[in-house]
Parts: C-alpha cells; sequence; structure tokens
C-alpha cells in the first residue's frame, strides 16, 4: 500500500490513464462493473455522472495504472501473458 496526496482533481489525472485505455496498453481480466460504472461516468472537464457521490474505485485504478506505467519509459510494469 502506497499513501497518495492529490494535487490535482480525479478528472485530471485520470486523463493520462485514458489515453493509455485508448492505446490498448491497459485491459481488465475479469468482470468489475461497478468500477466500470465509474470510469463511464468521468467526463473531461471534470464531471461526474456516475453511481455515488465520487468515483472512488476509478480514482484508486488511476493511481495504481499511473504507478505502474506513466511516465516510466524503459521501466518494467505489468503485462498480460
Amino acid at each position: 500500500m502506497r499513501l497518495v496526496h492529490a494535487s490535482r482533481g480525479k478528472v485530471a489525472r485520470a486523463e493520462p490513464v485514458a489515453a493509455l485505455y485508448e492505446r490498448g496498453r491497459v485491459h481488465h481480466v475479469g468482470a468489475w462493473p461497478e468500477l466500470e460504472d465509474e470510469l463511464c461516468g468521468l467526463s473531461v472537464g471534470g464531471g461526474y455522472g456516475g453511481p455515488g457521490r465520487s468515483p472512488d474505485r476509478a480514482d484508486a485504478l488511476v493511481w495504481a495504472v499511473t504507478a505502474l506505467l506513466v511516465g516510466r519509459r524503459g521501466a518494467v510494469g505489468v503485462r498480460a501473458v
């Protein structure tokens, strides 16, 4: 577990991760309906229209993908086999 402190909003943090999804660099194994609902609720410009008050599952995913893949060119990340 790593404690993190947010200096930007959730949607702003999600933008680099969204680009990885668009390039096919992030994949999910299994069904994650609550997470998928939250991810679909995020919108450009900072809005959230998904279930609940805040996209906490989506935010946790963004922190994890950022730690594993964003800004680490040439570094080892998680890959599917």
